[in-house]
């Protein structure tokens, strides 16, 4: 961000005297200060010693301003009333304004790097209101309210909660927010850099000058604290940090609830958090109630920049306010209950998707403002949508104007690479031993379900924050003080991640992006366990992603690739992914993963989805699956929505995801049991020569159960007999051979009805003719 100088406002040499980089900064040579003594007769000069505070606060090396500056008690010549002291480089002559209309000039009372100025109010008394003006060589003045007249905006229980690491509202105390203190307009800001010598505020509306706006240090919690009057939604700001070393370093805020739009790099003052008008108060009356592990729960992932693009606009993604009422009605219409999307956190790096956050608290502004973001939530949630957000505490970029080294040593990072770098991305990774930090992380997950209404909170890559070795070679990793390589302070922070997101928004959930055996990620935290809702099955996705690669006429050999997840299905609350990272990085689309002629593919794509769809957890499916597309995805472009136009048997994919949908969310048996053993049966799973598997699904009573048979061959099977739990007519309600799907609708039948004759376990059994590369769901007719 480029610093710019406003008419009438500080700047010039303090644009030399900093450096944005964050490298040292050579002091100018201190200058003597004057002091003055104000004649008793005309008591209109403050009393100003010279001390070492006065030095250091000249040259922005004081952490108490407040000390010093503003309106404080003083007497002259026997007289009692006001000293009002005000800093201002460059300013020639200075006024205090009374109410009334009285002006009292202020003089140069102190000189150095800055000018202070002091009038002494005669008969005054505390509180006093006032306003000062400062005039400048050029012929500008500048009217302010006074920053150094008020006391802290940020509670002792605040910074206490805070440095104890249980404050679950941090974002309201710290960052900028506008306020209205002590009748006056302005916005407060706090920050935390613990080992500071000195922090000051510095934006467009001081002409970025590091002088002008000293902020206080409040005390060994490590906070700083300013409120500037006169400050509105839509200023720029960063904070200007004095290292122990001396170096200056320029940040953004770490609580900021906007940032520029790359290449700028500075803060926004937002409006006040609540100014919103969300128009979904019916569904947030009825979240608290809603179970996510008894209730139908299908994702569909979303990547907002390259969902759908504006072609007449140099193919720009579309904003927030655009993809709303887009998105909204597509999801709806395919029958997901949820969109996920990813990161939306503000990001450098367009190409890492989202997943190198560098504004923890800011939606990115590539897509509009938190404004429209927040319409973005509201009108998926009034079209009856829930939603996620990837979460991304694992780890953060190194741009150097973000969280690294930000008060000049390894604030939120570990100093020590063995503990502080990611080898596989390049990043940095949170200290979570440190209080303030888990802070910052569990806060920061509260605050977008609750200021955002998120539903859910996804966790990228949690594996890699459990295993203090992940992607190490041996030497390049550090054990914990038990001498293991599990990351306790990670495990910390998610447990009480997830305990915050249980007590404190009730409703909402939590999936965990967990690769490995680590146990009990599902389990609750009473139990020992980490505390997530439901966790990614990846086991599940690689396998049967494997089989389906492999022509039909082996799979008679791989059987085993296909059940085996049932071997740990119930160890956890399952999530079953089809997500990005399955289609890029030359990994190909879904489409192009399955063998066969085109025919053939479309047939298994049609059959993997209904095998996700009725098997025990819940499905996520990336954007772009209904369309069936031959290329793997493409942040920097739209999906193919021509293919649906063009393309009958795409416009047949996209109906059959939405019937898929439909019958998912209207089949209890397809998801209120999903956690109980008793609520899947194989029917037969040994059909290895035939590439069959049969299994039942159930919902606690005798009507509420369906069958489900999938033939993974081209071959049809004529006559071929199950066995099925009840007498009841059955119906068949999915054939993914139907012609409406792009089928060929191979001995379609709509009503089979059982035979008293016993077969797989079952009193009685039925008939039928499986289609090629098909799945048949039936369920007893009502």
């Amino acid at each position: 961000m480029a610093d710019k100088k406003k008419p009438g406002k500080p700047a010039g040499d303090a644009k030399k005297s900093r450096s944005v980089k964050g490298a040292p900064v050579e002091k100018a040579p201190r200058a003597k200060t004057r002091s003055r003594r104000s004649a008793a007769s005309s008591h209109e000069h403050a009393i100003v010693e010279s001390t070492p505070q006065l030095l250091a606060l000249l040259d922005g090396e004081y952490a108490s301003p407040h000390e010093m500056l503003g309106a404080h008690p003083a007497s002259a010549g026997g007289v009692e009333g006001v000293a009002v002291r005000a800093l201002m480089p460059n300013a020639i002559r200075a006024e205090c304004l009374l109410e009334g209309g009285r002006v009292v000039q202020m003089t140069v009372a102190a000189e150095g790097r800055s000018k202070l100025f002091a009038a002494f109010l005669a008969g005054e008394k505390l509180p006093v209101s006032y306003r000062e003006r400062f005039y400048f060589a050029d012929g500008a003045t500048w009217e302010r309210g006074d920053p150094y007249r008020f006391l802290p905006t940020v509670g002792e229980m605040d910074l206490h909660l805070f440095n104890e690491g249980t404050h679950h509202e941090l974002w309201k105390r710290l960052g900028a927010h506008p306020r209205v203190v002590d009748g006056v307009r302005g916005v407060s800001f706090a920050v935390w850099a613990p080992n500071a010598r000195a922090v000051r505020v510095v934006g467009d509306f001081c002409g970025w000058d590091g002088r002008v706006y000293p902020m206080r240090s409040l005390g060994s919690s490590g906070v700083w604290e300013l409120f500037i009057p006169d400050i509105h939604p839509g200023a720029l700001y960063k904070y200007e940090i004095l290292t122990r070393e001396g170096a200056i370093r320029v940040k953004t805020d770490p609580f900021a609830f906007k940032l520029e739009q790359s290449p700028g790099t500075a803060s926004i003052v937002e409006p006040a958090l609540d100014s919103y008008d969300w128009g979904d108060a019916a569904w947030m009356r009825e979240r608290p109630g809603y179970d996510a592990v008894r209730s139908p729960l299908s994702i569909y992932e979303v990547h907002l920049g390259s969902w759908a693009r504006v072609p007449e606009e140099d193919s720009r993604p579309l904003t927030y306010r655009e993809i709303a009422p887009r998105l909204a009605e597509h999801v709806k219409q395919l029958g997901f209950t949820h969109v996920e999307l990813m990161p939306v956190m503000e990001h450098p790096f367009y190409g890492s998707w989202g997943y190198q956050v560098s504004g923890y608290y800011a939606p990115t502004s590539r897509y509009g403002t938190p404004a429209d973001f927040r319409f973005l939530v509201d009108t998926l949630h009034q079209h009856g949508i829930g939603v996620i957000l990837d979460w991304v505490p694992a780890h953060f970029p190194k741009d150097d104007y973000a969280l690294r080294r930000f008060d000049g040593t390894a604030l939120y990072e570990h100093e020590d690479p063995r503990l502080g770098e990611h080898p596989d991305w390049g990043t940095l990774i949170f200290n979570f031993d440190r209080k303030e930090v888990r802070n910052f992380l569990v806060a920061n997950a509260l605050y977008w379900l609750q200021e955002y209404h998120a539903d859910g909170l996804r966790v990228d890559a949690v594996a890699s924050m459990l295993y203090l070795d992940y992607s190490r070679k041996a030497g390049e990793w550090l054990r914990n003080a038990y001498g293991g390589r599990e990351n306790l302070g990670a495990i910390e922070l998610l447990r009480g991640f997830n305990e915050a997101v249980r007590t404190r928004a009730a409703g909402c959930f939590t999936v965990a992006e967990e690769s490995t055996a680590w146990p009990g990620v599902t389990k609750p935290v009473s139990e020992g366990g980490l505390g997530f809702t439901f966790k990614w099955n990846m086991g599940w996705m690689h396998d049967t992603l494997q089989y389906l690669a492999v022509d039909p006429l082996f799979r008679r050999y791989h059987q085993d690739q296909i059940s085996f997840a049932m071997l740990y299905e119930y160890s956890e609350h399952f999530i079953m992914p089809l997500s990005h990272d399955e289609v890029v990085h030359l990994k190909g689309s879904l489409l192009t993963k399955m063998p066969g002629d085109e025919w053939q593919r479309m047939a298994n794509l049609r059959l993997l989805l209904a095998y996700q769809f009725t098997r025990p957890g819940k499905k996520l499916v990336f954007m772009g699956t209904e369309l069936a597309p031959w290329t793997e995805w493409n942040h920097e472009q739209s999906l193919d929505w021509h293919l649906a136009e063009a393309d009958p048997n795409r416009a047949a994919m996209v109906r059959f995801v939405s019937r898929l949908g439909e019958l998912y969310r209207q089949t209890p048996a397809l998801w209120r049991d999903d956690r109980g053993w008793e609520a899947f049966r194989w029917i037969d799973v040994a059909d290895r020569e035939n590439s069959v598997i049969a299994y039942q699904r159930s919902a606690g009573t005798p009507h509420e159960h369906v069958a489900v048979v999938i033939n993974f061959t081209p071959v049809p099977r004529e006559h071929y007999r199950i066995g099925v739990p009840s007498r009841d007519l059955y119906r068949v309600v999915l054939s993914t051979d139907a012609m409406e799907w792009g089928g060929t609708g191979f001995g379609a039948v709509h009503d089979v009805q059982p035979s008293p004759s016993p077969f797989h376990g079952y009193e009685q059994s039925v008939e039928l003719t499986l289609p090629p590369l098909g799945a048949v769901v039936l369920a007893p007719a009502r």
